[in-house]
């Protein structure tokens, strides 16, 4: 009875956590719609994606990026001597002849370096002969980004709020007429009133939510048409704030726990409490995926933030499915670490996994092309998933004692069987379909880019894996070492085409950075079978 009335009272007071954040007090300035990168964003996103791409997080010394990025149009000559440029490539600050000991610079201390002008110059020219930029150059470029978008935003360029009565481009701060300009004056007046750190705000608070309620009134009302819709600016907001994919991990983090719990105490109790806290993480991350479909009007899988999402949500459903008819625990297990690995990554990585939101590009603007194509490859990719950390498992049983766990591999084996039939089920549709849409974008049916071999050959060794398992050839064992090494031809296809090889039509997918990791991530995995691989040889012959 103690057990049920502990399980209930984590399944309410989860979600009334998280969604206690929505109830924490944010700044007014918030909902201020800011056109750019051809959308209209609430200047909440502006802030944050800016700051983050500057100084790496979306807040400054517990301030909120709001705050910060208005502090820097207000008073910039107050930014030139703080910290907050954030550098990580070893090579750009030894170039720069900064302490390569630390990680944040000052505007000032960047741009009295001697050697930044030929460190730009030597991007130029790498620039004009397209030539493929490496990790340093790369590092460079961001560099470039970060000092731009500092300079425009301070200098008001980039901050563009007021809809034009003709044509599609915003106006931006320091180009509005007079009268926006004295009416966005009284907003500025209002928000230092509330940076008063020790005194009581709440007024200048309330006066700071009037004058922004009456400025976008008043802009709303220069041309309408142009204007968003404040729903879906206060839905962006509250998906800022909330973060349901930090939660969604947070709770099959607590899955992974409970059935941790599960192992050492044989307690049925903890094999319940991993379900609900599966469940939980699913539906926060079902809420993510969906409040993201609302606010692009389309399937959010265009970019490998997105994708990384889209597998981790297809993962963890794959794995309740198959735990549901096999209650096997491990299965459910896989899933939910999949899923958290997943979240984590995209919520720890923003300088590769960009979480902004982007309009679609030209050759992607087919929702019915863009929804059965890349959502039916992409899924695929979830099914391997779950193959690959199956085979993990296995092969972590095989090291520990094969025969005392016999028939919990015999069960991994059959569970991953199952996952790379779901996967090939999605995978070769997913390539016939993606032909269909070449034909109808680029003309042709079948042209071997890059991402269409690499989609084939994964598909081809997956085949090669169910083969061998009919045929006999591949045992328990073999199929454990094949679900991981065959994982290695879907990172080629979903990661290394775009971040890697960086060549082929599919360039609106391309990426940079983290392939040191990602390579260690596999060469690791490899090491992995070869040693549990010889292990076992030495423990069959002894």
């Amino acid at each position: 009875m103690i057990r049920r009335n502990l399980l209930a009272l984590l399944t309410l007071l989860f979600p009334l956590f998280v969604f206690a954040s929505l109830a924490q007090a944010s700044s007014p300035l918030d909902r201020l719609p800011v056109q750019e990168g051809g959308r209209i964003k609430p200047y909440d996103t502006f802030a944050r994606e800016h700051l983050a791409l500057i100084y790496g997080k979306q807040s400054f010394e517990e301030k909120p990026a709001t705050e910060i990025v208005m502090t820097w149009i207000l008073q910039p000559k107050a930014w030139e001597e703080k910290q907050f440029f954030e550098i990580r490539h070893h090579l750009v600050k030894r170039g720069l002849k900064l302490e390569e000991t630390r990680m944040h610079f000052s505007p000032q201390e960047i741009l009295s370096s001697d050697r930044l002008s030929v460190v730009m110059r030597d991007l130029q020219a790498k620039r004009e002969t397209k030539e493929k930029l490496d990790p340093y150059f790369q590092a460079i470029q961001r560099l470039e980004n970060q000092l731009f978008t500092f300079r425009e935003i301070a200098s008001g360029r980039m901050l563009r709020i007021l809809p034009p009565k003709e044509g599609e481009t915003w106006i931006a701060l320091n180009e509005m007429p007079q009268p926006f300009q004295d009416k966005f004056m009284e907003i500025t007046k209002e928000f230092v009133g509330t940076l008063n750190p020790e005194g009581d705000t709440s007024a200048a608070r309330a006066a700071l939510k009037t004058h922004v309620d009456e400025f976008i009134a008043l802009v709303q009302a220069e041309n309408p048409a142009l204007f968003p819709s404040m729903t879906k600016v206060d839905t962006e907001v509250s998906y800022n704030r909330v973060h349901p994919f930090r939660y969604a991990y947070t709770s099959y983090l607590l899955a992974l726990v409970a059935m941790g719990f599960f192992w050492m105490f044989k307690k049925p109790g903890f094999v319940t409490a991993t379900w609900v806290f599966s469940v939980i993480g699913l539906l926060l991350h079902i809420y993510g995926f969906g409040v993201r479909t609302y606010l692009t009007d389309r399937a959010p899988v265009t970019n490998m933030y997105e994708t990384v999402v889209w597998v981790s949500l297809g993962t963890v459903v794959f794995a309740m499915i198959i735990e549901w008819i096999y209650r096997w625990r491990f299965i459910i297990t896989a899933g939910a670490a999949v899923g958290a690995f997943c979240l984590i990554l995209a919520d720890m990585a923003p300088a590769v996994l960009d979480a902004s939101i982007q309009p679609l590009e030209p050759v992607l603007r087919s929702n019915f092309w863009l929804t059965t194509h890349v959502l039916t490859i992409t899924i695929s990719y979830a099914a391997f998933f779950l193959a690959f950390a199956l085979g993990d498992y296995g092969l972590y049983l095989f090291l520990r004692d094969e025969k005392r766990f016999q028939d919990r591999i015999r069960g991994i084996t059959l569970a991953l069987y199952r996952a790379i039939q779901i996967g090939i089920a999605f995978l070769a549709p997913g390539i016939i379909l993606g032909g269909i849409w070449a034909d109808y974008s680029w003309g042709r049916f079948w042209g071997w880019d890059p991402k269409e071999t690499w989609a084939l050959i994964a598909l081809l060794g997956y085949l090669a894996v169910l083969h061998g398992r009919l045929a006999g050839l591949l045992r328990n064992f073999g199929m454990c070492a094949a679900a991981i090494l065959t994982f290695s031809l879907v990172i080629m296809a979903w990661y290394g085409v775009n971040y890697v090889l960086g060549a082929g039509l599919h360039s609106y997918g391309f990426g940079a950075g983290g392939v040191e990791y990602v390579a260690g991530f596999v060469a690791l995995h490899i090491l992995y079978v070869v040693f549990v691989g010889v292990v076992r040889r030495d423990s069959i012959r002894s």
